[in-house]
């Protein structure tokens, strides 16, 4: 077994997006090779509702995609296929635009007006890039969870992970998203194939994940007040924490215990074009989809 070191981590900054929505994005539009299948990554997390409601009005996607975790408040979808719905608590939708599709996102809040959902985008292969599009809604009863006799627990919302297999199916990026809860002073050990790239993404306490080159691990830790907290290496709430090549990922969970995302895939190691919300391989393919834009032909599949 292999342990995978910790390559860096960084902290989510602060971005404005849609017609408003105050998030903190961990990365996107920048490198795409180090996270390869995936593109982009956001925490919209909110409790001030004049932040957040005015939501991500209908615009367009093509060539991936992307992921919508709610933890608190509801979001609610609709899209081009026809498909509305709203998200709540532990809800999940996947969408993959493939070769297009318009749709919007409008965020509401709890009873207490906070507002907390992940958005991550993953890429799609040349080959798939203008399939079909599809949606998938998934309501939090159908992600399995896995309660350890330790405490540690894990939502498996794709992928397979400890004999239990996520409702997300036909990814092209065959990712695996896990959400895990380590309790307090637990260490827990947790296996990544080789042949994945991954990253956690922490939201709540603290913890270690140690390596061979850093004996103390990078500590990331969450502040009262949401505060970012620095002592030496340490680092605040929403860190993202990416990896060096290996097969395990060791987690030391501090006195509050610690939750985050471990989220991985299979790089597809093509040549990224970028525009908005379209991603492409090439230039000239950006040009032709917006094109169809302006012309009216950008939706292949109503």
């Amino acid at each position: 077994m292999s342990l995978r070191p910790v390559h860096s981590v960084t902290q989510a900054q602060p971005h404005v997006e849609g017609a408003g929505v105050k998030l903190h994005r961990a990365f996107g539009f920048g490198e795409t090779a180090p996270f390869d299948p995936f593109l982009l990554f956001d925490d919209f997390r909110n409790d001030r509702p004049e932040d957040y409601l005015a939501g991500f009005p209908w615009h367009p996607h093509r060539g991936i995609e992307t992921i919508t975790y709610v933890l608190s408040g509801t979001v609610e979808h609709g899209d081009s296929l026809g498909n509305r719905g709203t998200l709540g608590a532990g809800d999940v939708q996947w969408m993959t635009a493939g070769s297009g599709i318009m749709h919007q996102e409008m965020p509401q809040g709890d009873a207490a007006g906070r507002m907390h959902g992940f958005q991550l985008w993953a890429n799609l292969p040349s080959s798939h890039k203008m399939t079909a599009p599809r949606y998938q809604d998934i309501t939090a009863g159908e992600i399995p969870e896995i309660v350890e006799d330790d405490g540690t627990i894990v939502r498996v919302v794709t992928g397979e992970f400890w004999g239990k297999k996520g409702p997300v199916e036909g990814v092209a990026a065959d990712p695996r998203y896990l959400d895990i809860w380590v309790p307090p002073g637990k260490r827990k050990v947790l296996p990544v194939e080789t042949t994945r790239h991954a990253f956690a993404y922490v939201f709540e306490g603290s913890g270690s994940f140690r390596d061979a080159s850093q004996p103390f691990g990078v500590l990331v830790e969450k502040g009262l007040g949401d505060e970012e907290v620095f002592i030496r290496d340490q680092t605040g709430d929403r860190s993202l924490v990416l990896f060096d090549s290996g097969d395990e990922v060791t987690i030391q969970a501090g006195e509050q215990g610690i939750r985050f995302l471990l989220i991985s895939g299979k790089p597809i190691a093509e040549p990224v074009a970028w525009y908005g919300p379209i991603v492409m391989n090439t230039q000239a393919e950006l040009r032709q989809a917006v094109n169809e834009l302006n012309n009216g032909t950008f939706i292949k599949h109503p």
